[in-house]
Parts: structure tokens; sequence; C-alpha cells
């Protein structure tokens, strides 16, 4: 088979993603936040295939979503339309942001961040969330806590049978760290068809919180707590699942 079968993977994340749950898991957080904070215009950069975004506009907030990929924002405007309330932008998260008006928060979360090519950049996307966010807004940034893995074998996380262009596919997910380098590991083969195989691991950044905390305070933040999940509890980096920065802007 060809490689341009698995060219655009955009169908393999979504379907590794039970969004109805991780929302239903996220909601409350946001929504204690934005309520704390006054929120009506909301960023989501590296938005993906919409989903916060369209869950924020259901909320009926004034919401942009933006991402690098192009048809990962096809996918959003497909499933989720556009109008006032809800706009799409293709614009990767280190790109610079000039809204008409500031947003009152700005959330680039799901691991995206640390897709970035280097601490160069994730330096400028979180100066460009910054940057797009009104004084007493509020900055959310959300990546895997690399630190809790163990170095070196793969942790694997899904299992899944899926439809995709490439017929169907049973995908197996998993990441990975050797040393300060985290790897998202993904494997793919045919379910009527073994022949069909295809795999790849996509390189992240391991990131500290004292490194984001640093980048926030340069760009302008006043107050930085960090969470280990959603649910607000003390981030602990030999434990928790997750690394989530909630930063206010002077």
């Amino acid at each position: 088979m060809g490689a341009e079968l698995f060219s655009d993977l955009t169908g393999v994340y979504e379907a590794m993603v039970d969004w109805p749950k991780r929302l239903a898991n996220e909601e409350p957080f946001y929504r204690r936040l934005f309520e704390r904070t006054g929120v009506q215009r909301v960023l989501d950069a590296a938005c993906g295939t919409g989903w916060h975004a369209g869950m924020f506009a259901a909320w009926r907030l004034r919401v942009e979503g933006a991402d690098i990929s192009a048809e990962m924002i096809a996918r959003a405007k497909a499933r989720f339309g556009e109008s006032r309330r809800l706009r799409w932008v293709v614009r990767g998260f280190h790109q610079p942001v000039a809204p008409a008006k500031p947003f009152d928060a700005a959330i680039c979360v799901g691991n995206s961040l640390a897709l970035a090519s280097d601490h160069a950049t994730v330096r400028q996307a979180i100066r460009e969330l910054f940057y797009a966010v009104r004084s007493g807004g509020v900055v959310v940034v959300h990546v895997l806590n690399l630190w809790r893995l163990p170095n070196g074998p793969c942790v694997w996380q899904r299992c899944k049978r899926a439809e995709l262009p490439a017929g169907e596919m049973l995908i197996l997910k998993g990441v990975h760290r050797r040393d300060s380098q985290g790897f998202v590991d993904l494997v793919l083969v045919g379910y009527q068809q073994a022949s069909l195989v295809h795999s790849e691991s996509v390189p992240f950044l391991g990131l500290e919180a004292s490194e984001l905390e640093t980048m926030a305070r340069d760009a302008g933040a006043a107050k930085i707590d960090f969470f280990g999940d959603y649910q607000e509890s003390p981030y602990d980096r030999q434990k928790s699942l997750d690394l989530l920065m909630v930063a206010t802007k002077r």
C-alpha cells in the first residue's frame, strides 16, 4: 500500500479520543475558571478538530479556534459550523495573534505545546497566548507530565478498532520517554488485511513546571498555579498524569 494512505492521520488521532468522556471531565474546571474570570471571549490555540472550541461556543461565548493543520480546521468547521460567535483560523500557536479585541482567556491543551520543535518555539507560543488576552485574563496550558513515565519502555494507552480512509484498522497508541524527550508511538494494522501496516513515533518536548513558570512570567503573568489534573489536584512531578498551568495576566 502507498504511504499516501497514511499521509493525513487526523482521523486516527480523532478516533483515539473519547471526546464526550474527556469533555465531561474537563467541563467543570473551565466553567469554574471562566465564571471566576468573567470570560466571554476565548482563544483555543492548537484547537485540533475543535471540540473545546465547540463546547465553549455552546455556552454562548465568542470563540476563535486556531490550528496549524488545515485538515483539522476543515473537520472542525464541518462538525461545529461557523458563525459570529465561532470562527476558525489556520494558524500555528507560535504565530502572531492580532485580535480586534483582546480575549478573556486563551488555552493551549492536549499536549499540543509539547509538540513544538524546540523550547524557543514554546517560549514564543506562550508569549503569543499572553499577548492575545486582556489584563486580568487567563492562559491555560496543558501538557503530559513526561516525568512520571519510566525511562525507556513504552506505556501503551489505547487499543481501538476504527474505520479509516485506508479501511478498517486496529490502532495502538502509547508514549515513552528517553531522558528528557518524549515520544507518541502509533501502530496501525489492517483489521482484515494484516499486510496493511503503518507505524510512527512522534517526538515531543519534556516541559518542566519551573520552565513554564519562567516563560509565563516573562510574558506577563502575575499569578500562576500548577495542577496535576482538571480536578485541580496539586501537581506532583513524580506522580501526576498531567501538568496544567493556569496563569493570570498582569
